[in-house]
């Protein structure tokens, strides 16, 4: 039996994410099973941007 990692993005971080890259219908509709791996690809760079500047905000 497959173990599910708890995600490190919290829901609304990935709707955000995925309305700036436009395909939020898309992901409420159908859920992460109907975004493409390329968009999926996207969103975790876009994740991790936000987490750099945030990071960079913190240190000066």
């Amino acid at each position: 039996m497959a173990r599910r990692r708890k995600s490190a993005m919290s829901p609304a971080l990935k709707e955000q994410i995925a309305s700036e890259l436009g395909f939020a219908g898309t992901l409420r509709q159908e859920g992460f099973g109907g975004v493409s791996s390329r968009d999926c690809g996207n969103m975790v760079k876009k994740a991790i941007e936000i987490a750099e500047r945030n990071l960079q905000g913190r240190t000066m």
